[in-house]
């Protein structure tokens, strides 16, 4: 298949996305899930909180009994017993109070509490002036969740907070999506692994460990497999593996055109269904995608910052996608950038940058001061992602333009 032009990004966003759905489901425990997406919604199974307990240390009251009394005057109200967690006092006697602790389930006939810096324990008795109202510290049944409300929705990424209220749901284990296996073939008979021993010509290869990271943090479950060698057989080879083996393969290198670029001719080979060669974007204009029976091909260029930052922006959200996210994509915002740049293509630049808080206490984007695709110290002194449009020839200091966090491309 010929590609005569450049595919715009978006258009190349829409065609990785087309189809991609949830993959499958999986049980995991609780304690597990940080980082899963779910795929059935927690419900709660019994109102949170479970009782109406006291949120304060204090003494468990009817506050109509003491509004009952002259306004302005002390009262004072007899103790008897106590409610604790785990050992809670069944009912108030009438007109008594009783000793409650924070957390404690509040006894049938009372209705309020009393922090106890605001009355005067003498013996069995408390005294004070205060008027309590209805519901004064106390955390009624179902504050939070009554029974049967959905806590959270499928499709939500899991986090620590979500894992407490799945836990404190009483869900031992959580319907998740199945994890994307996905291949990441690194191309290239210059590499090696780093501690390998050297050898003339040779590069330590970064992109796999970089790429396994984040495809880990997306939820996925990436393989490895050997180094590709610069031939058509062991490219061909190599996919026929990965494709057999994986809901996503990436290749990592080998993605242009020169002559030992086999890439692209070893997916045709194989009949792998290309939707599209070579993005406007810079950096990153190689970048093919195809599909071949269920694996969703991936091909990304060699050059370290190229191949991260086209990993998060078509990688990221299909793996997202697969594990049923409904909005996989990040969110884009308006910020003010400082530096400078000037263009010198007509495609999307993605510009490497770190958010800094500026003098008036707003987030701004400052440029990092390597822009190249082949600097691996760009990305690891960014955490976003300046876009500039294909009209956008310069920007100069203090200017607002579109920014991504990196942190919302990986969910």
């Amino acid at each position: 298949m010929v590609f005569l032009m450049l595919t715009a990004p978006q258009d190349a966003i829409e065609q990785v996305l087309e189809g991609a759905s949830r993959l499958g489901t999986e049980q995991v425990d609780v304690a597990e899930a940080d980082g899963r997406v779910l795929a059935v919604a927690v419900v709660a199974k019994e109102p949170l909180p479970r009782f109406a307990h006291s949120s304060m240390d204090g003494y468990a009251v009817c506050a109509d009994l003491i509004a009952a009394t002259e306004e302005g005057r002390a009262w004072t109200l007899p103790v008897l017993g106590e409610s604790r967690a785990g050992e809670p006092l069944g009912r108030l006697k009438a007109g008594t109070a009783c000793r409650i602790f924070t957390g404690a389930q509040l006894p049938t006939g009372a209705d309020a509490v009393i922090m106890q810096e605001d009355v005067a324990r003498e013996g069995d008795l408390i005294r004070s002036i205060d008027r309590p109202r209805p519901g004064q510290f106390v955390r009624q049944q179902g504050e939070d969740l009554t029974a049967g409300a959905i806590a959270l929705p499928a499709g939500l990424r899991l986090d620590p907070a979500a894992l407490g209220l799945a836990a404190s749901l009483d869900h031992a284990e959580l319907t998740v999506a199945r994890a994307p296996r996905v291949s990441l073939l690194s191309t290239g008979d210059e590499l090696r692994r780093p501690g390998e021993q050297d050898r003339d010509g040779s590069v330590v290869e970064s992109n796999g460990m970089t790429l396994a990271a984040l495809a880990r943090r997306l939820g996925a479950v990436p393989l490895q497999p050997p180094y590709v060698s610069d031939t058509r057989a062991a490219t061909e080879q190599a996919l026929v593996e990965a494709i057999a083996q994986s809901d996503v393969v990436i290749t990592i290198g080998g993605a242009s055109v020169g002559d030992h670029d086999h890439v692209r001719p070893a997916a045709e080979a194989l009949g792998v269904d290309l939707a599209f060669w070579g993005v406007a974007i810079k950096p990153g204009k190689p970048v093919g995608y195809g599909r071949k029976n269920d694996a969703r091909l991936l091909c990304l260029p060699g050059n370290p910052a190229s191949a991260i930052l086209t990993f998060l922006l078509f990688g990221a959200p299909l793996l997202r996608a697969l594990q049923g996210e409904p909005c996989p994509l990040p969110l884009r915002q308006r910020m003010t950038v400082r530096g400078s740049h000037t263009k010198r293509t007509a495609r999307t630049e993605m510009l490497r940058a770190r958010l800094k808080r500026g003098a008036e206490g707003t987030v701004e984007a400052h440029l990092g001061s390597s822009q190249s695709s082949g600097a691996v110290t760009s990305f690891a002194a960014a955490d976003a992602i300046v876009v500039l449009d294909p009209e956008i020839t310069e920007i100069c200091d203090g200017e607002t333009h579109e920014v991504i966090r990196i942190a919302d491309m990986i969910g």
